[in-house]
């Protein structure tokens, strides 16, 4: 059933949506994955606490070995609310927190001033699926499989921020790393992030997104 959707929706993208199909290639099956990105944040800064926002089978949140809280209204963590319902009632600090729940600009926006308001100063804040290849995986409503929904919106959007210095790395279908201290590349962008289109995304991706590698975020950490 679930597919079929994805198709109805797929074929009303057609004669309703955007009409751009060129497409990007990452090779993620070469790159660093998510975890492998946290371990090294963990291992390099030495951090004790980690909060992750969605958490499905808990494919990460299994392997974190410091203190850690997990939310998912559905599955996985230890918290069964959702993000804004946690961030009602937390009074915990944390070193890292991992973005990986509903993947949609608005509530991927929230989830990031929410934590920052909760994030230590030395701390970070990951946001995975920042790198969509199509314009299918990107698609607000999901018709895809693969999902990233418009989360690469939110990253031109705080690189405005003078206050929070942000990167995209390059692994896992693409991770924001946004960390708390002065802003090293402001993107001066006079444009509503929330409408741009996949066809800007895919002209400028590189500006917009300030992608590194995993050897050059290991540099700057």
């Amino acid at each position: 059933m679930e597919k079929i959707l994805y198709m109805l929706r797929r074929f009303a993208y057609y004669f309703y949506g955007e009409k751009f199909y060129k497409r990007l290639d990452f090779a993620w099956q070469t790159k660093s994955s998510r975890l492998d990105i946290i371990e090294l944040l963990i291992k390099k800064n030495n951090y004790k606490s980690y909060l992750e926002i969605g958490c499905h089978k808990d494919d990460v949140f299994s392997k974190i070995n410091i203190k850690k809280v997990g939310v998912d209204p559905y599955s996985g963590g230890t918290l069964r609310l959702t993000s804004d319902d946690f961030f009602k009632i937390n009074k915990e600090n944390f070193d890292l927190v991992f973005i990986d729940g509903l993947h949609i600009y608005d509530q991927v926006k929230q989830d990031i001033i929410n934590s920052l308001q909760v994030l230590n100063n030395s701390g970070v804040i990951l946001v995975h699926d920042c790198l969509p290849e199509k314009i299918w995986e990107q698609n607000v409503p999901r018709m895809n499989g693969a999902w990233s929904g418009d989360v690469w919106k939110v990253i031109p959007f705080f690189r405005n921020n003078p206050n929070i210095d942000v990167y995209t790395c390059v692994a896992d279908r693409g991770i924001g790393i946004i960390f708390k201290r002065p802003n090293k590349s402001i993107l001066k962008l006079d444009q509503d992030t929330k409408k741009l289109k996949f066809k800007d995304y895919y002209y400028n991706y590189k500006s917009y997104m300030n992608l590194i590698s995993s050897e050059e975020l290991e540099k700057i950490i």
